[in-house]
């Protein structure tokens, strides 16, 4: 017996009223997009709920498609999501290794059993063979699958192959007739016909295990109760079944999350353009307003609510409210909850996160590399208060506020002619407006605002022709924050020097 096994037998015994236990098990096969958290943020959420463990185990079998870097990188994205590990991969556990690799001693002693209980064969055929087997199939229109030539080998001939040295998979002797039956519990009972599921792989020729076999073992041995994964694997789930059951296990009670899709309705993906936890969190969404927006992506509490802080999701969270049909990852709304977060901030707070987004180098999205970094947090925090309505993500405050920071930009003079305007009446119009603003005692946006209304009326223009030039004139823009705040902030210095240019433009 391995240590791996009588340890957790030992715990098995010793935990009569267990608390649930719920595991995400990805595979290091590439990074994960942000659409790959959701099902991981149910368990979450249920084992902070119920008050169980949340365990992170990484089904590294497959070494040739393993990339380098990619546990890592899930490992930094759950910490940014707030999704903390009671048991996995750097933290540790009684229940480790959380490395499928490590595993290896443990998935051999129990793919033996099932060896000699008749619940599993050898086959020794080879790529090429299985290759055109299934072309055969395919040519006779037959679904492709083993033809369980191995399984009906005789003892000779197994001792032929054996002696010949050849390679071999271990396949699963799924039984030929009758019926498989599981219980989603989401969805109900499922049935399968046994004659539909194939002989599956369950150890590979390299001697590592398949998902089939590793999961249930593992799952088994880590005393996982609740097992929410992808609806993807219903298909497989009788042939899991089959192999819970040929062990003598009581399979964890099963939930088949919905597909997180794009807006084709098909399975998002990185084709869908979707996008990993890292190039969100450089594009500037907040961590809690993401945790927020995915728990919604196939679960609700009612058909109102929407914002969430982490604490209430936990306490709100049940997996009976988990929907059955494939919900879609609308990049839109992501972006206008980030805005509403953004909102919800104290002014201090959005400025501390906003300024690292607007120091970074121009080329990363941040602020001409010709202003001088740290930037002024008194002065930021001012300018920022007029952007906090307007931004959808961090990442844009730069694009938004540059103006603010650099007399260093252009703009189309013909932009600062107003409808039913010349260059002759905008000229007058700037120049009694440099004249009005330099006479002011002092520089707040309510007194200049007041003055300026009143210099439309003796102009005889309206406020959209007067505002809109000077807006032009200070700012370079057509939208901005509410004009004269924006004055304010700038300094009466700054303003009338750009109404001075915006004149000698026009000129």
């Amino acid at each position: 017996m391995t240590q791996i096994e009588h340890r957790t037998q030992e715990q098995e015994a010793a935990a009569g009223d267990r608390k649930p236990r719920l595991r995400f098990a990805p595979s290091p096969t590439g990074l994960m997009h942000i659409g790959g958290f959701r099902t991981a943020l149910f368990s979450w959420l249920y084992a902070r709920k119920t008050g169980g463990s949340f365990i992170l185990r990484i089904e590294d079998t497959d070494q040739a498609r393993t990339v380098e870097g990619a546990v890592e990188f899930l490992l930094e994205g759950m910490a940014w999501l707030g999704m903390d590990i009671d048991e996995g991969p750097v933290v540790g556990g009684a229940y480790g290794p959380y490395f499928q690799t490590q595993r290896r001693e443990i998935y051999h002693q129990y793919t033996q059993q099932l060896l000699d209980s008749g619940h599993a064969y050898k086959c020794y055929c080879t790529p090429e063979r299985l290759d055109e087997m299934r072309k055969e199939q395919m040519a006779k229109k037959l679904p492709p699958r083993y033809d369980r030539r191995c399984r009906y080998l005789t003892a000779d001939e197994r001792a032929a192959h054996e002696a010949a040295g050849e390679k071999h998979v271990i396949r699963f002797a799924t039984p030929i007739d009758g019926e498989t039956t599981f219980r989603d519990e989401l969805r109900g009972d499922i049935t399968f016909k046994n004659a539909d599921i194939d002989d599956t792989v369950i150890l590979k020729s390299d001697g590592l295990p398949t998902y089939h076999l590793a999961h249930i073992i593992d799952d088994h041995f880590m005393a996982i109760t609740h097992l929410v994964r992808a609806e993807e694997w219903i298909s497989s789930a009788p042939r899991h079944i089959l192999i819970w059951r040929a062990f003598g296990w009581q399979e964890p009670l099963i939930y088949h999350a919905p597909d997180v899709l794009g807006n084709d309705k098909r399975k998002l993906s990185k084709r869908h353009g979707a996008p990993s936890w890292k190039e969100l969190q450089q594009q500037g969404f907040l961590p809690e307003a993401v945790l927020n927006f995915l728990a919604l992506i196939g679960w609700s509490l009612d058909d109102k609510t929407e914002f969430f802080t982490r604490e209430e999701l936990i306490q709100s969270f049940t997996l009976e409210r988990v929907s059955v049909a494939g919900a879609i990852y609308d990049a839109e709304k992501l972006a206008w909850m980030n805005g509403v977060y953004i909102r919800q901030l104290s002014l201090e707070e959005m400025t501390r996160r906003t300024i690292p987004y607007m120091e970074r180098p121009a080329a990363e999205g941040g602020l001409p590399d010709s202003i001088q970094r740290p930037l002024d947090v008194d002065y930021t925090t001012r300018v920022l208060s007029l952007e906090q309505e307007r931004l959808r993500t961090l990442g844009e405050a730069a694009e938004a506020v540059s103006f603010f920071y650099t007399d260093d930009w252009d703009y189309e003079t013909a932009t600062l002619i107003q409808k039913n305007m010349d260059a002759a009446s905008t000229i007058t119009a700037l120049q009694s407006t440099y004249e009005l603003l330099e006479s002011l005692p002092t520089w707040e946006h309510e007194p200049m605002e007041a003055a300026m209304r009143e210099l439309t009326t003796r102009l005889g223009l309206k406020a959209g022709q007067l505002f809109g030039a000077v807006r032009t004139a200070v700012s370079g823009r057509k939208a901005t924050p509410p004009l004269f705040q924006m004055m304010e902030v700038l300094g009466r210095e700054r303003t009338q020097a750009r109404i001075q240019r915006a004149i000698a433009r026009l000129r």
